[in-house]
């Protein structure tokens, strides 16, 4: 089973969520960091990295001296990464996707497709925790081929917890997209309101069971718990607001380090995820329109 972690903004505690979650579990969970552009699972879990390897993407080449700048190239490119002005082919790295696209058109074969590193998996282990993350190249902005590289080493006959990116981008989607389960962490407050609606709304497209959990649940107003509500949406969960943790967090210490009481809590959290997956499945819901699906079905749509 795949639990991502998610949520609509940065700071309201996924990383703790994801962690302390794993940890509780145990044995046969491997945890993966897919926030690349600033993983931090691992100042938590301090894992033992045993393979580090790098990941490349193709990036376009042009051979001047076979090119006769008829622009079919930049036709084709969709992100505008390769351009031909007069006698000129003007390439962009940084933006471009790696759909190899120009060098197919290209009538005469002038392109080819150089790999280029965006940045390194690394895959060891936090004893009993299996641990990935994904560590993007300062300047990349392109984090989606990283997180799918590390989503391709998840262990499939266990229980694999994501730790996403924040928001709810490209990076978010190649994070949580076919997960058995997606916990979205948000705090009552309107920021934490609003980045909640908007993520809810990528869950439910995608199809994925869905329930929140409420870090510093004790602040704000009750806005986030009315829109749950509404939305048919279970809070599995309410973390209130604590000195020691706060503490424990800035100190890279975990939650049930410091409170032993909530390695309990989280172990009733994961058996509801699995209650509720294992519910998900049983329902049939593909007669439904999707904007009718609750939370927890339906087929989810394609998004790039």
């Amino acid at each position: 089973m795949i639990i991502a972690v998610a949520s609509g903004k940065g700071g309201t505690g996924k990383t703790t969520v994801a962690t302390n979650l794993a940890k509780s579990i145990g044995e046969g969970v491997q945890l993966i960091d897919c926030d690349v552009e600033e993983p931090n699972s691992h100042l938590f879990l301090n894992p033992h990295i045993e393979k580090s390897e790098e990941v490349y993407v193709p990036r376009p080449e042009v051979d001047l001296d076979k090119c006769t700048y008829c622009g079919d190239c930049a036709k084709i490119c969709r992100f505008n990464a390769i351009v031909v002005v007069k006698k000129h082919v003007l390439v962009f790295p940084e933006l471009c996707h790696g759909c190899g696209g120009c060098s197919k058109v290209c009538p005469e074969e002038a392109i080819s497709e150089i790999p280029k590193s965006i940045g390194i998996l690394e895959q060891g282990e936090s004893h009993p925790l299996g641990f990935i993350h994904g560590r993007l190249e300062v300047g990349e902005i392109m984090s989606p081929p990283l997180i799918k590289a590390a989503r391709a080493l998840a262990n499939v006959n266990g229980v694999v917890i994501i730790d996403s990116p924040p928001g709810t981008s490209c990076p978010v989607i190649a994070s949580i997209k076919g997960s058995d389960f997606c916990i979205l962490v948000t705090e009552p407050t309107p920021f934490g309101l609003n980045d909640l609606e908007l993520a809810v709304d990528v869950v439910f497209v995608l199809g994925i069971p869905v329930g929140v959990v409420i870090n510093r649940s004790d602040i704000g107003d009750l806005a986030v718990k009315e829109f749950c509500e509404q939305r048919s949406i279970p809070i599995l969960m309410e973390i209130p607001e604590d000195r020691q943790i706060a503490e424990a967090y800035s100190r890279g210490v975990m939650i049930i380090d410091v409170l032993p009481e909530y390695k309990e809590r989280f172990q009733e959290l994961f058996a509801t995820i699995e209650q509720m997956v294992n519910n998900s499945a049983l329902t049939d819901k593909s007669s439904l329109p999707l904007s009718k699906i609750p939370p927890g079905g339906g087929e989810g749509r394609e998004l790039e």
